[in-house]
């Protein structure tokens, strides 16, 4: 029966938690995943300007079906560019969230 409740016990509590340090390039992975975040915030920038650029261009020249495109790019990048600047804000979040589940 001892060997049933120490099971049951690391079931509800493993004592787990996320620590740094404990593996080899985790520097490395951190500017690895940085530099990606920059280069999709970059990217959004460019969808963005296109974007915006095709809005204009179909308001200008009464193509309706540009300028519907061009609103829906600006807003799904503006929406990507929301959630690339919050990526790091949105983990920590759930994660603090998450700590308190028992």
């Amino acid at each position: 029966m001892h060997l049933l409740e120490t099971v049951q016990y690391l079931a509800y509590d493993p004592g787990i938690t996320p620590s740094g340090g404990g593996l080899p390039g985790l520097a490395v992975l951190k500017n690895v995943v940085s530099s990606v975040n920059l280069f999709a915030i970059v990217a959004v920038v460019g969808a963005l300007a296109v974007s915006l650029g095709v809005w204009a261009w179909g308001h200008h020249t009464g193509g309706h079906q540009a300028e519907a495109n061009g609103k829906k790019g600006a807003v799904v990048a503006a929406g990507a560019a929301l959630g690339l600047g919050a990526a790091n804000g949105i983990v920590a979040f759930f994660s603090a969230l998450g700590s308190q589940v028992h």
